[in-house]
C-alpha cells in the first residue's frame, strides 16, 4: 500500500467516525423497543415510537402502594421535563387501571403491561418481578440504570442526570 492509499482509508475511515458517519455505528436500542403494548382503549403502542426522546418506564399496579405514592412526583416530572417521554406501564387488567384512574388521574402516558410487561422486567434485570420498577433509557433507547422499588426524589435526580 502506497502513501496516497493509506491517507485516503485514513480520511474514510475520519469521516465514518465524525457525525457524518456515526450512523452507521451506533449501537441497536434496547429491545423493550421492538414491544408493543395496549394502550387504555386497546389499541396498539409500539414502544418503537418513543425513540428519539429518553425515556423513564414505570412498572407499577393499582394495588401497589409505593407505585401509588411515587405517581404524583412522576406526574410532576411529566410537566416540567416535555422532552422527557414519562412512560407507565400497568401490571394490571385494564379495568382496575380505569377504576384507578377514576381516584388518581395522571396525564403521562399509561399502557397496559399485563404478562408481557413482567417478561419486559425480567429482561431489564428485574427477576422477582418486584414493583414498582423504573427504567431508565438515553434518547437513542439505550438502557442507562434501573431502579427496584420506590422512587425518592434524590435517586430520581441522578438518574435523569443520565439520560437529559
Amino acid at each position: 500500500m502506497d502513501r496516497r492509499q493509506f491517507l485516503g482509508g485514513v480520511g474514510l475511515a475520519a469521516f465514518a467516525l465524525s457525525g457524518a458517519g456515526a450512523q452507521a455505528f451506533s449501537l441497536p436500542a434496547s429491545p423493550v423497543f421492538g414491544r408493543s403494548f395496549q394502550d387504555l382503549q386497546g389499541a396498539p403502542v409500539s414502544l418503537s415510537r418513543y425513540l428519539g426522546r429518553p425515556v423513564l418506564m414505570n412498572f407499577w399496579a393499582s394495588w401497589c402502594a409505593p407505585c401509588v405514592r411515587e405517581m404524583p412526583m412522576l406526574e410532576s416530572l411529566h410537566h416540567t421535563h416535555p422532552g422527557l417521554v414519562v412512560l407507565g406501564l400497568a401490571i394490571d387488567t385494564g379495568a382496575n387501571v380505569q377504576r384507578f384512574l377514576q381516584k388518581v388521574p395522571v396525564s403521562y402516558e399509561l399502557l397496559l403491561g399485563g404478562p408481557d410487561g413482567i417478561s419486559v422486567m425480567h429482561g431489564l434485570g428485574n427477576k422477582g418481578g418486584g414493583l414498582p420498577f423504573t427504567a431508565f433509557f438515553d434518547s437513542h433507547g439505550h438502557p442507562k440504570g434501573v431502579v427496584l422499588g420506590e422512587l425518592t426524589g434524590e435517586v430520581l435526580a441522578t438518574r435523569l442526570e443520565q439520560i437529559l
